[in-house]
């Protein structure tokens, strides 16, 4: 087939693929030396993830421990427990390459007044940071000698602040959601200079005595905070969800209540769309700065709603989005996937979880399942 010289020419443009590659993958970094193998590598791992063509591996389990938190860069995963410590993974190799460990007496809040409740890998920092229920939160290099040395930036306040439940983090901003004390939900920090510059909010405010309770108590979830673009945040509580902008945090952008409460663990945000579960097993995914509805879809099996069964104590679903995709972690042991942009199911896979899903994350080439009896899960969608 005969291709024109002008075409052939223009498709040898970097600058061509590197467009191409921001705007229908997002990709603001390439890993390979190109952007046009950087554009194919996206588009295989793409058609990979829509057909389940994956690798599965099980990276590391500990009986005694309980997971809380995941997070995925492109070379490490990080999890985080309710015991407090954190674990650093080589994704190229499967290796532990660190543990960082609570430190001892800091737990007369209550006993799991320092378990995780965010984990951050930082790719242009090349930074891990996490933060414990108590409010302390700690940095550690991801690269050279320093890595197993995490140095406390912030000693938390409960008192003051309440308690932290949930801390997410991007390369400019973290942002912490904390319940105990009326106004004062959302915690803004400059990721660069440490610094807090915010606080106020009160998405929380109802559920202050539950956060009061998480530091004594494994108590269920009282809210989940999700990054939709870099400078827009999404809270969601069992009864509200809202959207506020970083530069201007007093100005709520948008809020949204539910008739029927919210799975809060099913909350996830990624390309400017939300996701969350409602109380009835409804699944909705909005354009977050408007809470506009894209599509929505039903996670609950035909027979299970039918019967009315409930999911046991503990068996809370559990759900994460990238891209294209929603993958939820069902009480049932099946890891279902949707298209987040039209509500059609795709596939569940073919590993089941025995045990409660603990936490998800997953970004545009991995899925990492933390589940109570068979520990860390990975599967890999470029791998092949």
């Amino acid at each position: 087939m005969q291709v024109c010289s002008s075409w052939h020419a223009v498709s040898h443009s970097e600058l061509l693929w590197q467009n191409l590659t921001r705007r229908i993958w997002s990709r603001e970094r390439r890993r390979l030396p190109t952007w046009r193998a950087e554009y194919a590598r996206c588009h295989r791992t793409g058609h990979n993830f829509r057909r389940r063509i994956c690798v599965h591996s099980t990276l590391f389990f500990d009986p005694a421990l309980s997971c809380r938190r995941l997070t995925l860069s492109d070379r490490h995963l990080a999890a985080g427990f309710v015991d407090g410590s954190v674990r650093l993974f080589d994704l190229s190799t499967a290796a532990l390459l660190a543990a960082f460990l609570p430190h001892p007496g800091r737990d007369i809040l209550g006993s799991f007044s320092q378990s995780i409740s965010g984990v951050l890998l930082l790719n242009r920092s090349s930074r891990l940071v996490y933060a414990s229920q108590d409010g302390d939160i700690h940095v550690a290099p991801t690269r050279g000698n320093a890595m197993h040395a995490a140095r406390r930036v912030r000693v938390g306040n409960a008192v003051e602040d309440g308690a932290l439940v949930d801390f997410v983090g991007r390369d400019s901003w973290w942002v912490g959601l904390f319940a105990g004390v009326p106004g004062r939900s959302f915690h803004v920090w400059n990721a660069e200079t440490e610094e807090l510059v915010y606080v106020g909010g009160y998405l929380t405010d109802p559920d202050a005595v539950v956060g009061w309770h998480m530091l004594t108590e494994l108590a269920g979830p009282v809210g989940r905070i999700r990054f939709s673009d870099p400078a827009t945040v999404v809270g969601c509580t069992g009864s509200r969800m809202q959207v506020v902008g970083l530069d201007d945090p007093e100005a709520v952008l948008a809020e949204h209540e539910f008739r029927r409460g919210a799975a809060v663990d099913t909350l996830d945000a990624c390309e400017g769309r939300v996701v969350v579960v409602d109380g009835h097993g409804v699944a909705k995914v909005r354009v977050a700065r408007t809470m506009a509805e894209v599509c929505r879809f039903n996670t609950v099996r035909r027979r299970a709603a039918q019967q009315q069964q409930q999911p046991a104590a503990g068996g809370r679903p559990v759900g994460c989005m990238n891209w294209g995709y929603t993958v939820l972690c069902c009480a049932d042991g099946a890891i279902r996937v949707w298209d987040a942009l039209t509500g059609e199911y795709l596939y569940s896979f073919r590993q089941r979880m025995l045990g409660a899903p603990g936490a998800a994350a997953a970004d545009d080439r991995r899925l990492a399942v933390w589940c109570g009896e068979t520990g860390l899960h990975l599967w890999d969608f470029d791998q092949l």
